[in-house]
């Protein structure tokens, strides 16, 4: 599949500055959602750019330097544990794409979203579920969101090593699991993620 498609068809209806716009976080029981907002030159193709999830995490990195070199603007934003606590994570997802979108030092005219759901922004924008696999310029946001997101859980890990961060990036793995009903939670840790992982080892124990 062409990846400029939705590009393209926006191009022709007269928007100059499409940016696509992804986030990277939502599933993990501790750290803040990572959003990110790209604009690529017109008809741009990185090589190698596709779904983060689909891509090693070694080429992540190489692509991450060359999106922000190649992209016209790019903005990377978050929101916090603590917002994900106070407003749930899939509000804390859309309001990180806003940030994202808004921070962008060229104004988008039209942006297209990953997903179902579309964040709170004041231009003409468009959900497109899977959207990182079928659009360039999602998939490179999916990217930058992706990679800011991991290098900061490796900040994370050298702060907490005991929890050992720079292994599952604050995913519920076994291991991840573990450490947290061996050491308790850290402030990085989202409180309301962990009341599954508390009960089942109750009952466990039981």
């Amino acid at each position: 599949m062409d990846l400029l498609e939705y590009e393209k068809d926006l191009y022709k209806e007269g928007y100059k500055f499409i940016c696509g716009v992804d986030e990277a976080g939502r599933g993990p029981l501790a750290g803040p959602v990572c959003a990110a907002a790209v604009i690529l030159p017109k008809d741009k193709i990185i090589e190698g750019v596709k779904d983060s999830k689909k891509i090693s995490e070694k080429k992540r990195e190489e692509l991450f330097d060359i999106i922000k070199k190649e992209a016209t603007a790019y903005c990377i934003a978050w929101a916090s544990v603590e917002e994900i606590e106070e407003i749930n994570i899939l509000n804390a997802a859309m309001l990180a794409m806003k940030r994202a979108v808004e921070g962008l030092s060229v104004k988008a005219d039209y942006a297209i979203v990953d997903g179902n759901k579309l964040p709170q922004i004041a231009i003409p924008c468009k959900a497109i579920v899977k959207g990182d696999a079928l659009s360039e310029s999602i998939a490179a946001a999916s990217i930058l969101a992706k990679v800011s997101r991991d290098r900061l859980m490796r900040e994370y890990a050298e702060k907490y090593p005991e929890y050992q961060f720079e292994k599952h990036k604050g995913y519920g793995t076994a291991l991840h699991n573990e450490m947290i009903l061996k050491y308790g939670a850290t402030p990085i840790h989202r409180k309301s993620f962990l009341k599954k992982l508390y009960a089942k080892n109750k009952k466990d124990e039981q």
